[in-house]
């Protein structure tokens, strides 16, 4: 062996004995750590084959030869690491505007998408547009443009109207039955009436005057939502029709079909029904009278942004000065049970 064969030799059972005292008392089985196993695997694989194996090594020469081969492969990774790979990433804004198009339009597919993409100059694989879509979750466009009636709801605000019936007990004992009427966009209620035998004559007669009083203000609804309540005849379809109104009707038990409906009963019955006495017939339609007043004009909804259905919202109030001298005035409505809160004059 060459002077340099037998230097070799020496440090590299000087660090096995290193790796040795490392784990010596250790009940686990011997490990190179990588440091180890980069410093043995470069100091050994210079030599020849036959040298190695006359060698006194913890491990075969096989495995210091592979050592050896990771570590020049993990090497040239590190050096000729390309400079891209693959397709470039999708500009975020493009990736937006793809989900954008998708939500508003939702029976386009990708490859509509793409088209329309094209038409703004946007350049774009239709490829990537069919991985945007899966890997946001979105269902293929016929799933996706079927209508659920939240959607209908939603779209076809400005043109629905929903009724329902109220019932309430005034003192003398004597049941009464409310017929009301919401507009769906701006949350406006009209009452109908109050009676206590809701007959189909005096139903009939209080949908003509909805009719008249929609015509008067310029309202242009399109359909009426209600439940099938056997004290709504099947005339006043005939009579809404003739006006260009559709009735819709709800589901069998499905009172959220006509939630908003529903949801002004539940005001009315916590804000009013549940907190006054009610006398009799003429008492109660002056406190409903008093109650669409306040409703329509100074109740706030969250769905108009804090609004009431005919005011809208005023100007917030800005600077420091101004919010010390707040003058707050309080109008009470059916003695006292309803207040409203303005500013003083």
């Amino acid at each position: 062996m060459s002077d340099r064969d037998k230097d070799v030799e020496i440090l590299a059972l000087r660090h096995q004995i290193k790796v040795l005292e490392r784990q010596l008392g250790a009940d686990t089985k011997l490990r190179f750590a990588l440091e180890d196993r980069a410093f043995l695997s470069a100091l050994l694989a210079s030599l020849p084959r036959e040298v190695l194996c006359r060698l006194r090594l913890l491990v075969r020469p096989d495995t210091v030869l592979r050592w050896h081969r990771d570590l020049m492969r993990q090497r040239h990774a590190r050096t000729c690491r390309p400079k891209r790979r693959g397709r470039p990433p999708t500009v975020r804004s493009i990736r937006a505007l793809v989900l954008r198009l998708v939500r508003e339009n939702p029976s386009w597919g990708y490859r509509r998408v793409h088209g329309e993409l094209t038409t703004l100059g946007i350049e774009i694989a239709p490829s990537t547009v069919w991985e945007i879509l899966q890997q946001e979750g979105l269902d293929p466009a016929p799933e996706r443009a079927s209508s659920t009636w939240a959607d209908f709801l939603r779209s076809q605000a400005d043109a629905l109207l929903a009724c329902d019936f109220i019932e309430t007990i005034t003192l003398n004992g004597q049941r009464q039955y409310i017929l009301a009427v919401i507009e769906h966009a701006t949350r406006r209620i009209r009452v109908l009436g109050t009676t206590a035998h809701p007959t189909a004559d005096w139903v009939i007669q209080a949908i003509r005057n909805l009719v008249m009083d929609l015509d008067d203000a310029g309202c242009r609804a399109r359909y009426l939502i209600r439940d099938r309540d056997g004290k709504l005849p099947a005339l006043i379809d005939e009579i809404l029709a003739e006006a260009g109104i559709k009735t819709v009707l709800t589901g069998i038990r499905m009172p959220r079909m006509n939630s908003i409906m529903k949801r002004w009963v539940q005001s009315c019955r916590h804000e009013l029904l549940d907190r006054c006495l009610r006398w009799n017939e003429r008492h109660l339609r002056h406190a409903l009278r008093e109650y669409g007043h306040f409703y329509n004009q100074h109740r706030a909804h969250q769905a108009l942004n804090q609004a009431a259905p005919r005011r809208p919202a005023p100007d917030p109030i800005t600077g420091p000065g101004r919010i010390i001298d707040l003058n707050i005035r309080r109008s009470d409505r059916l003695g006292g049970v309803l207040h409203e809160y303005s500013h003083a004059a």
